[in-house]
Order: C-alpha cells, then sequence, then structure tokens
C-alpha cells in the first residue's frame, strides 16, 4: 500500500452480555496506536441514555417506538462527528463503534423498524452494507462459556443467562448481511479470543501482525448439493441480488472484478484487486465505489469473462456467520444449478463439518479447488480450450520478483473524474485459489 494514502476504518464492535466488548474494544485500541494509528471509539448510545434514568419498563409501547428512533438518530449524529474528525485528519485512524445503527433492529419488532426506516428516509443497505468496513460480534460467555458468565460488572447489565442467549443472537441477526462480518465465539479460552478478534481486523485491513497473533481462521467453501429445502427451512436471512465483473487488468499476475450488491433496489459498489500469494496469502484491495465510478469502470470489462449472477444468502447457524452462493443465468453451463457455502472459521477439521447446517445437503469441501474458483467460473472459453485463460493459481513465477512485477496496491484503479474514494480495506486470505 501507498504509504501516503491516509486510511479510515470503520468498524462496529456488537455482541452479546458479557461478550468481551469492553476488554476487546481497549485491547483494540492499544494495539492500533501502538502501530501509529489514530483511533477514535464511540460510545454505545444506548448506554450514554440509559445512565440517565430511562428504564424500558416504564415506557409504552408508542413512548418505546419513539425512544428507539431518537436512540438511532443520536448514534448516527455522535458516529459522524467521529467520522469527520476522522476524515479531517492527517493520521491513519481507526473509528471502533460501540454498537452500531443496526443493533436498534433487535429492539423492535420487523414492522415498527420497517416503519423507522420509511419515515426517516433510511434503508438497510446504507445503514448495514455502506455505513461501516466491518462489523465483529463477540459471543456472550453465556453461550459456550457459561461459567465465566457475569453481570456484576456492568451497572446498565441484570441479564440472565437464557435472556443473554437471546439478547446475543438478536444482536448477530441484525448484522446478517454485511459483507464483512466476523462473529467471535468461545470455542478457545478468553486470551485467544480477544486475539482473533483483533486478527479478525487485521486480516481484513491487510496488516501483517507476524506472529503477534496466530490464528488458524480461514475461509471455506463447500460444493451444495440441490435442490434447497423451502425458505421456512433456513434461520433467519438476508438475500441479496449479486452481479460481478471481472475487469482487463496490466499484469498478468493479477485480477480485478466490480461487485454490485443490493437488496429492494438500493446497491453498495465494490472495487477488488486480487495480487499473488505473498507467504502463502493472497492479498485482496478492496475499494467502496459510488454508482458513477461503478458505471465508468464497468467500461473496462474483460470479455473473456461473463458477467456472474447470484442471489446470495446469508445467515446465521451454529454461531457461524454463512453465505450462500446461487448461480443465476445467463451464465456458462458449468454454472447451471451451482450452489456454493463459504463461511469464515477457525474451527478444525471435522469440529467445523459439524457446525455446518444440517438442512443442506453438503457434497465437498472445495476450498482452493480452482475449478469452483469463480474466476475461472466466469470464463466463456471451455477450460481445455486453446484460447482458455484457466488459473490454476495465483503467484508468479520465479524468474519475476514481486517489486520488479506488480504494482504498487493502489495501482490498477485509475483515477476518474472526482477520484476513487479512499481504500475502505484489504484483506489477506489464505486461500490458495482465485475467486
Amino acid at each position: 500500500m501507498d504509504s501516503k494514502e491516509k486510511r479510515v476504518y470503520k468498524i462496529v464492535l456488537t455482541g452479546g452480555p458479557c461478550g468481551g466488548k469492553t476488554t476487546g474494544q481497549a485491547r483494540l485500541s492499544t494495539f492500533f496506536e501502538n502501530l501509529g494509528w489514530k483511533v477514535f471509539r464511540v460510545p454505545e448510545t444506548a448506554t450514554v441514555l440509559l445512565s440517565g434514568g430511562i428504564k424500558f419498563s416504564d415506557l409504552n409501547a408508542d413512548q418505546a417506538y419513539r425512544f428507539q428512533e431518537n436512540l438511532l438518530r443520536t448514534m448516527l449524529q455522535i458516529e459522524n462527528t467521529f467520522f469527520e474528525l476522522a476524515e479531517s485528519s492527517n493520521r491513519d485512524c481507526l473509528i471502533i463503534c460501540d454498537r452500531g445503527a443496526m443493533d436498534a433492529s433487535a429492539f423492535i419488532s420487523k414492522e415498527q423498524w420497517e416503519k423507522m426506516m420509511s419515515s426517516n428516509g433510511w434503508n438497510n443497505v446504507e445503514l448495514r452494507d455502506n455505513r461501516y468496513n466491518q462489523i465483529v460480534h463477540m459471543v456472550t460467555a453465556a453461550n459456550g462459556a457459561e461459567d465465566f458468565y457475569t453481570t456484576e460488572d456492568h451497572a446498565c447489565r441484570s441479564e440472565g443467562m437464557e435472556l443473554a442467549r437471546e439478547l446475543d443472537y438478536n444482536a448477530a441477526s441484525a448484522w446478517v448481511g454485511h459483507p464483512y462480518f466476523d462473529v467471535i465465539d468461545n470455542s478457545t479460552e478468553f486470551e485467544k479470543k480477544i486475539r482473533r478478534m483483533i486478527a479478525s481486523i487485521c486480516q481484513k485491513m491487510g496488516i501483517d501482525t507476524g506472529d503477534r497473533l496466530l490464528t488458524n481462521a480461514r475461509k471455506r467453501k463447500f460444493l451444495v448439493q440441490g435442490p434447497l429445502p423451502s425458505d421456512d427451512i433456513f434461520p433467519p436471512f438476508q438475500d441479496f441480488e449479486v452481479v460481478h465483473n471481472y475487469l482487463t487488468s496490466n499484469h498478468p499476475y493479477m485480477q480485478a472484478r466490480l461487485r454490485k450488491r443490493g437488496q429492494k433496489g438500493h446497491w453498495s459498489y465494490t472495487h477488488t484487486i486480487r495480487k499473488p500469494r505473498i507467504h502463502g496469502q493472497i492479498v485482496e484491495v478492496k475499494t467502496q465505489l459510488t454508482h458513477r465510478d461503478y458505471v465508468n469502470l464497468l467500461n473496462q470489462k474483460d470479455n473473456s469473462h461473463f458477467t456472474i449472477y447470484k442471489k446470495r444468502r446469508c445467515f446465521l447457524d451454529n454461531n457461524q456467520y454463512f453465505q450462500l452462493d446461487i448461480y443465476k443465468t445467463p451464465c456458462h453451463p458449468r454454472c447451471n444449478g451451482l450452489v456454493l457455502l463459504e463461511t469464515y472459521s477457525a474451527l478444525e477439521d471435522g469440529h467445523l463439518e459439524e457446525a455446518l447446517p444440517k438442512f443442506l445437503t453438503i457434497s465437498c469441501e472445495v476450498t482452493g479447488d480452482p475449478q469452483y474458483s469463480m474466476y475461472n467460473l466466469s470464463l466463456r472459453a471451455d477450460w481445455n480450450s486453446a484460447e482458455s485463460k484457466f488459473c490454476h493459481s495465483l503467484k508468479v513465477p520465479d524468474s519475476e520478483s514481486m517489486n520488479g512485477g506488480i504494482p504498487n496496491m493502489n495501482g490498477g484503479i485509475p483515477n476518474m473524474n472526482g477520484g476513487i474514494p479512499n481504500m475502505n480495506g484489504i484483506s489477506l486470505t489464505s486461500e490458495n485459489h482465485v475467486k
């Protein structure tokens, strides 16, 4: 990454009661401050208001609705204050939001939430997907670490264990659908849980932590056999229309693509540059785009690839966040009926298989299989034809050095009228395949 490129990275740290959110925020702040970043910590709006004497038990239904609406308005304004400060800073800035906009939806009905969205001109894509770079959910100790669950250290906390589990699930469900959503469960001891949380953020940002935050979490991909069960068999889910287009690249060992992702006519746009493996890791540079920049970049579409159309279903099951990609026509015949399930997990082999959704028929794991990379799936030519650009692995031949052959992190994105917004995240994955 160009050292002159200032970065502002916005995360939401959410979770259930006694999940490690307070400790995690302090540790995360210290970690990034030691890297030279400016860290802003946005306070939890609900705690600020509730500590002023408000009691939910004293509110009638209309008052409770108005309170949640004003809470969300207040939260957005407080966040905007920190966002503007970060944008005006000359330093790299990490903004840690203690809960975020979608958390409010966990405390009112779906109908009330839709009413609130409509009356204020808000929508889920803007509040959930476009407002924050990453969501991290810290699972309550009441789910998997019951011996450590306590309410003694929090003035506004009085939940029993069953209620804590319910609140935890509701808080996680509120964020289902965000493209970069990490669930940090209690499968390890608390210290490792905190390190996994920090590592998940560093990994999405492309920050090399060496062996300071050892974690074996990685993306896993599975082939799903159809037909899929009916919608009522799934846990609560969010469906998105997703469109991918590969772009022409100036370098033979890099891939560039555009993603358009949306619900109900509201869209988010992302430009991704995928680079060869460095120390066993694929480097991805992701940049959020405006609609205008997205349309302009479409002029660079690589016509040797089909446009990929998917329905992406996001859901939580067994404390794992899953994305189910259902390929749609028009497409190459190889994609007809194709369904792939992805998750990001630190669970070891065997344990992850046990956590996979039981209502889906999993054929096999295809992590690292180039036949199931989106790059290869979208190729117009048959894979065994002479003109095929089938990619077995993104790597630079030994005869070429990284410094001599690969542009810097910001290369490949043209500077159009008005420019491209600052990079929102570089993702490092331990996959050895193209996506």
